[in-house]
Formats: structure tokens, C-alpha cells, sequence
């Protein structure tokens, strides 16, 4: 179990309680939710709508305790799993050097954020997961496709070439966000192109570097963001999509 219900929470307005999971035994199977217009919690058995379904069939929450936390969302069980294996207690327990010997990060997930005695682990948890998952990340390109996407040689030529390519930040924004280089990565998803290439400029500029936007700026929308669907890279001005 991680967090609590909003049950015990309240309702009357107040924002919503910590997510909650557990045996289905202890909820019947529905958690409930968090009604955002009225502020109230409502309990799974007076809910008249019913729980929508994951890919699995599944409507419950048991053992969905190892949701995104860290600076760059450490989620899943395989994540945390690795994660205890280089970092935490399991490396201790096998006699590997381990940062965090006495955290358990695959019973005690939620340490990631509440830990007092490592207020910085949030941090390194995110920095763990970029040098596992973003880092690392090297694609082949498969029959169709444009082209792979390897991290490290993508991110020479971004800083080679004067921090003009966007592509460089639209794949690694897809690969911290869902896990491929070429967002959506699975269908319907939701991938909000613009504001992240907006903030990651914002972010080079805090630091200092020069960087150039060549795309116009077109009927008040932000920097570099052209509506439509094209793939990005498909034409001179579609520099960057949502």
C-alpha cells in the first residue's frame, strides 16, 4: 500500500489526497476518485461512473504503487526494480556498493520523494533514470522508418550544428515521456511538442547559450510551434509540432 485513499482525506473542497493502492479486498475492487468541479472524494461504491479500464482489463489498484517520482519520473516496477538493484538495498544484500543500503525502493517506493535521511534522492533517482533510459538510448532504424535516434551521437550534432536542430529535442522529450524517440509513441497518446521545446530553450538561456529559433513565429502561437500533424522535420517550416 502507498499513500492513502482520499477517503481519508476528506472532501469539502480541499485539493485531492496522496494516490492510494492496496488489495482489492479493501475498496471492492473501485478506489474512487477525485471530483476536480465539486472538491469532493467519491468513494468507488457511490461513484456513478464506472472505472475506466487499462490495457490489461484491469480496474483496480493493487500493486500500482510504483508510479512516477523523482525529477524525471522514476515509474514502473521494472524501473524501481532496477533502480534497487544498482542503488539500493539489493545491492547491499548482495554485497555490491550501494548509495541507499537500507531503502528499499521495491517495498518502500514512495522513498524516492519522503526519504528524510536522503532529501536528495528525488534527484538522483531522476539522474539514474537519464543516464538508464535517456542517456543510453540507441534506436536502429527498422524497415519504414526515417531513421534511429542514438542519444549521445544525436546530442554532438545538436551542439555541433548551433542548437538549431529540434528534432534532437523532440526525441529526447518522447523518450523520457513515453519511451521512443518519435512520439506518440502509443496511439491516442497526448504529447505536448511546444511547451517542452519552449522550456527547454528557456532552460539553454538560463544557462547562459546562445540559442537561435529560426522557425517564424505564425498567428501568436509559441516560438517554434507550427499546428498540424506532419512529422516533424517534414518541410523547412515545421520545425516543431505538438
Amino acid at each position: 500500500r502507498g499513500g492513502a485513499s482520499g477517503g481519508e482525506n476528506g472532501g469539502g473542497g480541499v485539493p485531492p489526497g496522496p494516490f492510494y493502492c492496496g488489495p482489492k479486498e479493501g475498496y471492492g475492487g473501485y478506489a474512487g476518485y477525485w471530483d476536480y468541479i465539486t472538491g469532493d472524494y467519491v468513494p468507488g461504491g457511490e461513484s456513478l461512473n464506472p472505472p475506466a479500464m487499462n490495457a490489461l482489463g484491469r480496474q483496480d489498484v493493487e500493486a500500482c504503487c510504483w508510479w512516477g517520482r523523482g525529477s524525471i519520473q522514476v515509474r514502473g516496477t521494472c524501473a524501481y526494480g532496477k533502480l534497487n538493484y544498482h542503488l539500493g538495498k539489493r545491492a547491499a544484500d548482495e554485497g555490491r556498493p550501494s548509495m541507499f543500503p537500507d531503502v528499499d525502493f521495491c517495498r518502500d517506493p514512495q522513498a524516492v520523494c519522503s526519504s528524510e535521511r536522503y532529501p536528495h534522492l528525488g534527484w538522483i533517482a531522476g539522474m539514474f533514470r537519464w543516464i538508464t533510459e535517456v542517456q543510453s538510448y540507441d534506436s536502429v532504424a527498422e524497415e519504414g522508418e526515417e531513421g534511429g535516434f542514438n542519444y549521445l551521437r544525436r546530442l554532438a550534432e545538436f551542439v555541433d550544428g548551433g542548437l538549431r536542430d529540434w528534432s534532437f529535442v523532440h526525441g529526447v522529450s518522447g523518450i523520457v515521456t513515453q519511451g521512443c524517440h518519435s512520439p506518440p509513441c502509443v496511439e491516442g497518446a497526448e504529447f505536448v511538442g511546444a511547451s517542452r521545446k519552449a522550456t527547454f530553450i528557456k532552460t539553454l538561456r538560463l544557462l547562459g547559450l546562445k540559442v537561435v529559433d529560426d522557425v517564424v513565429n505564425r498567428g501568436g502561437m509559441p516560438d517554434g510551434a507550427v499546428s498540424g500533424s506532419r512529422r516533424l522535420g517534414s518541410s523547412v517550416d515545421a520545425a516543431y509540432v505538438e
